[in-house]
């Protein structure tokens, strides 16, 4: 690999990472001085920025015809978040899952992930399919404001203070963040051009497909504000943080990244038949099972983190010895099918049913 494709494809990560840090900054605190409620930008500004990177890299991708690093983002960024960054959160200090992200939003995720896998069923995204996709991000984001509207207006206030400082006062910090907006938005677009540029020269380089650059590489390089977030708000014990930040950014990749990147492409986004044979199974099992792992005590344990990691470590391992043809995915297989993944499913099972065994105790005891 030549220095020059690695240094364009770092320097336009740099850049997406800086200039979503930027934006988000820019834009919550122009928000904020304008009137703007901080409940109205947390649910906007701050959650669609984090994700600006994702959707700069697709609908980049997309404009420039490189399908397949278009949706093998937003696939392989969705089971990115869920594996590695819950699994890292919980590494860290065992999470606590707000009942209302297992009874509405987790929900909402493996919905909006089933439509998309039928979508997909056909290797294409139309247009059409685009704008249902982004409709239905509106109707959540609305549906999320109405609700929101109950908390009181002095916590939220306080968790904007705490996440961005004092709102702005004057003109000369009003236009100052304004600057910030325009050079963030400005560094997206070039450093999604670049990365795209790159991963498509590394892939070229290396011998694998654009999909699967896009699955791994370019997922991961997109999600790192995500991890940056979710891990910070592990360590300083704002667990149920972590959890939404995830779980929220898999809906908005889907509703907006993908919706948006379909409608750009003047003829959708074609899905390569290998990400419909796999990828997309593996993003709805992994967005399915964390159901039952959320429900059992409303909280992720250490070693049910250390399972997300090591799944994902075995996906990208799949990946690579099948792009390679080597002579060990076969064995690596089998592993998997008769071994690791039927032993997962009993171990949740057992778990799920023990949880539900200690509340109807619980429930006898106190009746």
């Amino acid at each position: 690999m030549n220095i020059p494709t690695l240094i364009l494809f770092i320097v336009g990560l740099g850049l997406l990472i800086a200039g979503a840090e930027l934006l988000v900054r820019g834009a919550a605190r122009l928000a904020a001085a304008v009137g703007i409620s901080a409940l109205v930008i947390g649910l906007t500004v701050v959650a669609f920025g984090t994700s600006s990177p994702e959707l700069a890299v697709s609908v980049q991708a997309a404009l420039a015809g490189q399908a397949d690093i278009a949706f093998g983002n937003v696939v392989g960024s969705n089971i990115f978040n869920i594996l590695v960054i819950i699994g890292l959160s919980a590494l860290i200090t065992p999470l606590i899952v707000a009942q209302q992200l297992v009874r509405l939003d987790v929900p909402v995720m493996i919905g909006v992930t089933v439509l998309a896998a039928l979508f997909a069923q056909n290797l294409n995204i139309s247009r059409l399919e685009g704008i249902i996709l982004f409709a239905g991000l509106v109707i959540y984001t609305i549906f999320l404001f109405v609700q929101s509207r109950r908390e009181a207006s002095a916590v939220v206030e306080q968790e904007y203070a705490q996440e961005f400082g004092e709102r702005p006062r004057g003109p000369l910090q009003v236009a100052l963040n304004l600057v910030f907006v325009v050079i963030g938005l400005g560094m997206l677009v070039i450093g999604s051009r670049w990365l795209v540029d790159g991963a498509v020269a590394i892939a070229r380089v290396l011998g694998v497909s654009e999909l699967v650059i896009g699955l791994t590489i370019v997922s991961a390089g997109t999600s790192l504000p995500e991890v940056a977030t979710s891990l910070v708000a592990a360590i300083k014990g704002e667990r149920d943080i972590a959890v939404g930040n995830a779980v929220g950014s898999n809906i908005f990749n889907l509703l907006s990244v993908l919706g948006l990147s379909s409608i750009a492409a003047p003829s959708g986004i074609s899905v390569a038949p290998a990400a419909l044979n796999f990828d997309v199974w593996v993003m709805l099992a992994v967005a399915i099972a964390c159901l039952p792992v959320f429900f059992t005590g409303y909280r992720i344990s250490r070693w049910e983190g250390a399972m997300f990691v090591g799944y994902y470590i075995a996906y990208v391992a799949y990946l690579i010895l099948a792009a390679t043809q080597h002579d060990a995915l076969p064995a690596f297989s089998s592993a998997m099918l008769l071994f690791v993944i039927p032993l997962t499913l009993v171990t949740l099972a057992v778990t799920v049913f023990r949880e539900f065994w200690l509340r109807k105790q619980q429930a006898a005891t106190q009746a």
